[in-house]
């Protein structure tokens, strides 16, 4: 699971890359707060982009309240107001996500329906945990990342309860060079990505694709 390094050289656009490690829980005594700030740690070692740890508790999204599609980008609440414009100051993200019932939280599925173009062309590589790592929330992540039309990075962390937990920290010494390595990936296919963002859509075509009639 440890994304290889490029053989060629990285595009350009990659010194000047913010990536986002969303902290997907907001449950009280949640695990992954320690998940999503070993990464951070680890992420910030890397001089080839800029990392910031974005938690959801900080923005207290409410569940979905918009009367508009967000491929409308049209918004009426100060909330989704204020998570727009944090979502949108990044090229990638690295999803740190538990599992709930074969699937990531609602907290997370909720934020990231709140909004439609500011995920639109750029990347995500994700952390999972829980009792079998949490490979199938990111499986369902990777679906909703796919219908934003967002790249993902193929390899994954997937941290387990059972063995890589020390509360209240990770005990992460054979997941260390893979979580350093990943959140690299999901910068990569975002400078590749990035020239893409800079061409605009027409606003009918983007809400037909969020409606999913195309």
């Amino acid at each position: 699971m440890i994304c290889s390094k490029p053989t060629g050289p990285i595009p350009s656009p990659m010194s000047q890359l913010n990536i986002a490690i969303i902290l997907g829980s907001t449950r009280p005594g949640r695990n992954g707060e320690a998940v999503a700030k070993w990464v951070h740690g680890l992420a910030n070692k890397r001089t080839d982009a800029r990392f910031e740890l974005v938690d959801l508790l900080d923005f207290d999204l409410p569940p979905l309240d918009e009367p508009g599609s967000p491929a409308q980008a049209k918004y009426t609440k100060g909330h989704t107001k204020k998570w727009s414009a944090k979502v949108a100051e990044f090229d990638a993200y690295v999803f740190v996500t538990p599992e709930y019932n074969h699937s990531t939280s609602g907290a997370l599925k909720n934020a990231i329906d709140f909004l439609n173009k500011e995920w639109t062309n750029k990347a995500a590589g994700f952390v999972g945990y829980g009792s079998v790592r949490g490979v199938r929330a990111v499986e369902h992540l990777r679906l909703i990342m796919a219908e934003l039309q967002v790249a993902t990075v193929r390899a994954q962390v997937g941290l387990s309860l059972f063995t890589d937990f020390r509360t209240p920290h990770v005990r992460t010494s054979r997941h260390a060079r893979e979580g350093s390595e990943h959140p690299a990936g999901s910068g990569i296919a975002g400078a590749a990505l990035k020239p893409l963002r800079t061409e605009k859509i027409p606003d009918d075509h983007n809400v037909l694709l969020a409606e999913g009639i195309e």
